[in-house]
């Protein structure tokens, strides 16, 4: 009879067999699959900068530590719960409680707590000279390159370009409501607060483009308030910092000069500056060249005409609450003529 039962029940031990196989297979597939969303542009484990590098390296120690110490606790209850009490079961109860619960977590928090701080100090050190200028508002981004000997700032819009290899402080402000500049691979997040001047130091690492975001909800467009990074080698950088600081190209095409004409009748220059031009407005973006960054409306559409005629018909649609106004009441030509315009500021 025993033996029958053990026969009937082979098939069962089987398929537990098999079912635990398939759950470890998956387990283990999903955890593949997780660690591939470490890197990226927009990663804070893929690190391309000095800070990102430090918090990474923190990021994995708190993991190693945590990982290490759910074994422990996981096998100490296995152990109690197979092991029958003795005479000194009291005694090592005791032992326990202190040990793991007081001696080690102390020892392990003081530890981290003194290695993080300790990072702090080379975090906040000051930058080689370059000094960008980079205000928060709803829902974009103003930046302002400052250079020693440089008797007026570079202005720019939604765009972060950084030398490698140099450490670079970012002066981080808003005007409206608090937002938070956060370049994953490169530094740490850092709040931007209206009447307050927070400071940031970056080192990039090596080049290539990044992503930027706004870590704090700063209202309905949020999640619409990103911003492109490109870490570019010195000389580069210097050579493309000569170029944004010259003014706007002149119409290159028949449509791009009646795009010029268009931009100033309609009222684009009361909003947005246009270095060289008559365009002085500051409530958007400095477009003096704007053909020359990566992404249009902060980080959400492609720069070229076609999303250049998307943004200037729908703006109110494409970013909620933006003080953007849509021009779809223009002509198609006249608005294919300003997208033709824009497009040719290099």
């Amino acid at each position: 009879m025993l033996k029958a039962r053990a026969v009937a029940e082979t098939p069962k031990r089987i398929m537990a067999g098999g079912r635990r196989r398939r759950s470890g297979f998956g387990a283990l597939l999903l955890g593949l699959i997780a660690l591939t969303a470490c890197s990226g542009p927009q990663s804070a484990l893929d690190p391309a900068g000095d800070g990102a590098a430090r918090i990474a390296s923190l990021f994995w120690v708190m993991l190693g530590g945590a990982a290490l110490i759910w074994i422990l606790v996981i096998g100490l209850a296995v152990y109690a719960a197979r092991s029958r009490p003795g005479r000194d079961a009291e005694r090592t109860a005791s032992a326990l409680l202190l040990w793991g619960g007081l001696v080690v977590p102390t020892a392990v928090l003081a530890g981290l707590l003194t290695w993080g701080l300790a990072l702090m100090a080379d975090l906040r050190a000051r930058g080689d000279g370059l000094e960008i200028a980079v205000s928060g508002e709803q829902w974009w981004w103003r930046v302002d390159y400052r250079m020693p000997g440089r008797d007026a700032p570079v202005a720019s819009a939604n765009e972060v370009r950084l030398p490698r290899g140099q450490r670079v402080e970012l002066v981080l402000t808003s005007p409206d409501v608090i937002h938070a500049f956060w370049i994953p691979s490169i530094a740490g997040k850092v709040d931007m607060i209206p009447g307050r001047v927070n400071r940031l130091v970056v080192e990039p690492t090596r080049t290539g483009a990044f992503r930027g975001v706004c870590a704090e909800f700063c209202g309905e467009s949020h999640a619409l308030m990103a911003f492109s990074v490109e870490v570019m080698e010195p000389a580069a950088f210097e050579e493309w910092l000569g170029q944004q600081a010259e003014g706007a190209a002149a119409a290159a095409t028949p449509e791009a000069a009646v795009g010029e004409e268009l931009f100033s009748q309609v009222g684009c220059g009361a909003c947005h500056a246009i270095r060289g031009t008559a365009a002085e407005g500051s409530i958007g973006p400095d477009l003096t060249h704007l053909a020359d960054r990566a992404t249009l409306a902060a980080g959400i559409l492609p720069n070229d005409r076609e999303a250049l005629v998307r943004w200037i018909t729908q703006a109110e649609t494409i970013k909620p609450g933006s003080r953007m106004p849509s021009f779809g009441m223009l002509p198609e030509d006249h608005v294919e003529a300003i997208a033709a315009y824009l497009e040719g500021l290099e």
